[in-house]
């Protein structure tokens, strides 16, 4: 799922070429990726773009009129932008927004349809989007703290929850615990300050890192690939590679559709975190540390 540094960089680039500009036209090519009816997608025509932002994983285009569109590309939705008089986008889409210098195709990989549009109108049409999270990026560390510490949770399910932070998930999750040097099963009411203020550092230095660098590979176009598995972390995805900064190969956790990516050297003491599959099936054979693995 694009996380806060990817739907920044799609916020950005969209902006620049929207803002001031009216909608020319809007088709839908899939049912179920629109989720309103009231208003319509046909009440945004013609309406110019006053604005457009981020409302935690959302994308939230704002229109004359008090009138908002709200973009959730969930985990395989993508956004594509085709410039007017440019080669034609030829990916098969499920919604198309067309404007005076080009038109933004929504996309989505695989079967499974859970990317979607909400059209809204008046004060109140974002309240149902808002879950609420702290904004990392603009939070102090007695503020981040405060959240982190408002309800018993583990650091990862913490840091991944919308109702506590705004714009983590399960990727930027795992590079900023590597970076803290945290287990991921940490327990938050369990923390010190000096331990909650490493991690704040490295909830800010990992995000603004990783969306400064989006926005420099997307300098010059639109973002070629959106994806929470990249060469350059440290850990996501990174299962049985040698961690960058001590060389022990990296673990995981694996449960439902997502895996916990994590260095023990690094952020468990050594100790090796059972696994929910693995663990129960190995049971006594399940090894406990590095060096029985």
């Amino acid at each position: 799922m694009p996380e806060l540094p990817d739907v920044t960089v799609y916020v950005e680039l969209l902006a620049a070429r929207t803002v001031g500009d009216a909608l020319l036209a809007a088709r839908v090519t899939n049912p179920f990726v629109l989720r309103t009816v009231d208003p319509p997608l046909a009440a945004l025509v013609r309406r110019r773009v006053e604005a457009v932002s981020r409302l935690g994983k959302r994308i939230v285009i704002r229109f004359e009129g008090a009138h908002v569109l709200v973009i959730h590309l969930m985990i395989a939705g993508r956004l594509w932008w085709a410039d007017a008089g440019g080669k034609p986008f030829k990916r098969p889409a499920l919604a198309v927004l067309e404007f005076p210098r080009g038109t933004l195709h929504l996309t989505e990989a695989g079967t499974k349809r859970r990317a979607s549009l909400h059209v809204g109108a008046g004060p109140d049409a974002l309240a149902p989007h808002d879950r609420g999270g702290l904004e990392p990026l603009t939070s102090t560390p007695v503020t981040f703290g405060a959240r982190l510490r408002s309800e018993r949770h583990t650091v990862k399910r913490a840091l991944a929850d919308p109702r506590l932070f705004s714009g983590i998930g399960n990727a930027y999750s795992d590079e900023i615990l590597h970076r803290a040097q945290l287990s991921p099963m940490a327990r938050t009411d369990a923390m010190d300050d000096a331990t909650v203020a490493r991690l704040h550092a490295a909830v800010v230095g990992v995000l603004t890192e990783w969306t400064d660098r989006l926005r420099a590979e997307a300098a010059h176009g639109w973002p070629a690939k959106v994806t929470a598995f990249r060469p350059e972390m440290a850990v996501h995805g990174k299962f049985g590679q040698p961690c960058p900064a001590c060389g022990s190969p990296v673990q995981r956790i694996r449960y439902a559709d997502n895996e916990t990516n994590y260095c023990a050297r690094c952020q468990t003491g050594g100790k090796l975190l059972a696994d929910r599959s693995l663990s129960r099936l190995l049971r006594d054979d399940w090894p406990k540390s590095l060096d029985e693995l």
